[in-house]
Parts: C-alpha cells; structure tokens; sequence
C-alpha cells in the first residue's frame, strides 16, 4: 500500500507541476471552481481577471515551483523504495517538512482560495507523504 500512495503523491505532485508550468508560460488563470473567486490565488500575485495571465513575477514564482515540487515527489517515492532511486531517507522526511510548511502556509492565508483550495491540497499530500515515511 506504501507503494501506491507513494505513487498517488507523486502523480498529484506532476498535476500540480504541470499546472505551474503552463502558469508560468502565460496560460490565463481563469475562475473555474464553484464559489472560489481566484483573484490573487496563485502565490499571491496580482491577477487582472480571467482571460489574463499571472504577471511577470507571478510567472516566475510558478515556474520557480516546478523543482520544488518535482523534488517532493521524487523523494517520496525514492523513500518508499522506488528502483533506481537510492535517495537517502532524511530527503523523504524534508519533503514531509517543505510539503507540510506549504499546508500550513495555505491554510493560514489571508485569501479564502488559498485557505478552501490549495490548504485541503497540500494537507492531503502532506498526510500521503507521511503515510509513506512512517511505513
């Protein structure tokens, strides 16, 4: 079972990844979820409504998201024993750390998308990662 969360952690960590890139190459971040208005909610940059992409800092800030996140799913799945992958078990609980540092940050936010999206989010990834580090 570790290794099929592992998995699931690190499919919804590519998700995420591929989300940030298209982000950062200028795909407009436009209102799609029911009741969540997404002004702001991509890191905290200014968005000037839908149809328009992140600004230039919000660009960066999502394309500099994209080795975090693939970090955290490489180490989760090294650290449940993925071949090929001989990472040392402290980058497992690291990523446990950054991925829970990145839940509290959302679920703190002064924005409610941030709080009622990306909180749930990252809380879920967070308990997958650590699911598969106390296994």
């Amino acid at each position: 079972m570790t290794v099929q969360i592992a998995h699931l952690h690190a499919t919804l960590c590519l998700a995420l990844a591929i989300l940030h890139i298209a982000l950062a190459f200028g795909a407009p971040w436009s209102s799609w979820g029911p009741g969540l208005d997404v002004t702001q909610a991509a890191q905290g940059d200014a968005w000037d409504g839908p149809g328009a992409p992140l600004s230039p800092a919000g660009r960066l800030a999502a394309a500099l998201t994209v080795p975090v996140l693939l970090y955290l799913a490489l180490a989760i799945i090294s650290a449940a024993g993925f071949p090929g992958l001989g990472w040392p078990r402290w980058t497992g609980w690291l990523a446990v750390a950054v991925q829970g540092a990145l839940a509290a940050l959302s679920l703190a936010a002064r924005r409610p998308v941030e709080r009622r999206l990306w909180g749930p989010c990252h809380a879920v990834l967070t308990a997958m990662a650590l699911a598969v580090m106390t296994a």
